[in-house]
């Protein structure tokens, strides 16, 4: 009776969540062009939808497990490490978002490459960009699968497999059939689930330590360094500088958050995203830190980090709650991974084979194609989730690295900078990469700074060098972008 509770409430969020793709399916409303209402909806966000879509692109396995985890090893430290995140909506949307979104609509971009392809007017920019989402997109994607079936498997006692299989039915099945603007409508419904479910976790667990005050006690008398801000020196001044670049600064390289921009109504929609957007994710990345930092106090000696979020839930919630609570996590991972999976999709069949293989074909052909697309790398997004690695985030950071070293600088430069040209932008994702992955591989950290933080310095300067060595574009190309 108890696992009934538990597993009900999520049934009818799954259910809910499959209704609203197959109401929005392009194919059953017979859209007269399936492209842009599959890939982007037909830019028709509002400004509350854009916002929690960012949002629930952007949080995923990570903020919900992994972070929490870091932060019950670490203490508040982390806590204030992880504020670095609040500012997300805010640059993306207002650095990238209205001129991006104008430009989309001149050059009927609807995709990252597209705007790419038409600013550069090179095909290996665009080759190289998409060998990148692909690559990066299927290691987070399998991060994000791999938390969602653990959470699966310690909350409702059931097999790894078997919520593996349960989740990935869903997340395919909605996708495949709903296309970007069911994405984007779960993606509000789950950013107000993982809102709920943060509020009511947080507080249980304060009510169950004897409030703030005696949890922060207890902590002290654990080890007081887990009260300061430093952790007793496990974060490092080079650790933070990384932590600004990687998930600071270095999100306005994310074209999973970037293609959001092509997709609102109106200024009136940004504008209202950038406010709801930098609130609700700066709530939600310091209340599930925070969670993992009292976590400490109620159950202190967990070895996994992963695993503390789920297990503070199930001995802290009622069936009913705990089956609720379920929905924030899964939530967060889905909505990511819809999000990236509608992208790679996009990047198969737009970006490749539109431009490269068939380039004159009909509606029909197209959208089964794009069906396909999306079905099988649903597939082997799962198939490879079948054997996880022990702690999550840290993959999580590589692939969010990668992504952010290949497109941050031909992104913001190919916006704001006249003079930036293919052979920058070439010579910056391809040197980008090359640095990023062999500095990883090899474990080569400069003054103790994560990876990224040479690899963008050195992606900036050779884009700059590439840039000055060739011509530019034409002027009267340039106008579509700076007039």
């Amino acid at each position: 009776m108890e696992k009934i509770k538990l597993i009900l409430p999520l049934l009818i969020y799954l259910g809910v969540t499959l209704y609203i793709a197959y109401y929005n399916s392009p194919r059953r409303k017979k859209s007269k062009n399936f492209t842009n209402e599959y890939f982007i909806g037909n830019r028709s966000m509002g400004g509350f939808v854009l916002a929690m879509t960012v949002i629930a692109t952007y949080t995923g396995a990570s903020s919900f497990l992994g972070g929490p985890g870091v932060a019950y090893k670490l203490g508040l430290g982390w806590v204030l490490l992880a504020s670095i995140q609040i500012p997300t909506a805010f640059l993306t949307l207002g650095i990238l978002g209205k001129k991006l979104a104008i430009i989309s609509r001149k050059i009927d971009g609807i995709t990252i490459n597209d705007f790419l392809r038409a600013r550069y007017q090179n095909k290996w920019v665009v080759i190289m960009s998409s060998t990148a989402i692909l690559l990066f997109f299927m290691a987070y994607m399998v991060v994000q699968v791999i938390g969602g079936a653990r959470l699966f498997e310690v909350l409702t006692g059931l097999d790894y497999t078997v919520g593996l299989v349960i989740f990935g039915f869903a997340i395919i099945f909605y996708t495949v059939f709903g296309g970007f603007k069911t994405v984007a409508i779960t993606d509000a419904i789950q950013g107000v689930i993982m809102l709920v479910t943060s509020i009511i976790l947080f507080w249980v667990l304060k009510e169950a330590g004897g409030g703030m005050r005696n949890i922060m006690k207890t902590i002290y008398e654990i080890d007081p360094n887990l009260l300061t801000p430093s952790s007793g020196g496990a974060i490092t001044k080079p650790f933070i500088m990384s932590f600004w670049v990687l998930v600071g600064v270095g999100l306005l390289g994310l074209p999973q958050t970037t293609i959001r921009c092509m997709g609102f109504r109106d200024s009136r929609s940004l504008h209202r995203a950038m406010v709801i957007g930098t609130f609700v994710v700066g709530f939600l990345m310091i209340m599930m830190h925070l969670i993992g930092v009292m976590g400490i106090a109620i159950i202190p000696k967990e070895q996994l980090g992963d695993k503390v979020i789920p297990i503070l839930a199930i001995r802290n919630l009622s069936p009913v709650l705990l089956g609720v609570f379920i929905g924030g996590p899964l939530a967060a991972i889905m909505s990511t991974v819809d999000s990236l999976l509608i992208q790679t999709s996009s990047t198969i069949v737009k970006d490749i084979y539109i431009n490269y293989i068939a380039v004159e074909i009909d509606e029909k052909k197209l959208s089964r194609i794009s069906l396909w697309t999306t079905l099988i790398m649903g597939v082997m997004v799962f198939a490879l989730a079948f054997h996880p690695p022990e702690f999550i985030v840290w993959l999580n950071l590589f692939a969010l690295g990668g992504l952010e070293a290949v497109f941050m600088w031909p992104i913001l430069l190919g916006l704001y900078w006249k003079k930036a040209n293919s052979t920058g932008a070439l010579l910056s994702m391809g040197i980008s990469l090359l640095v990023y992955v062999s500095m990883t591989i090899l474990k080569i950290k400069f003054f103790g700074m994560h990876q990224i933080v040479p690899t963008i310095a050195v992606g900036g300067l050779v884009f700059v060098i590439g840039s000055y060595s060739d011509k530019s574009s034409p002027e009267e190309h340039l106008e579509i972008f700076f007039e």
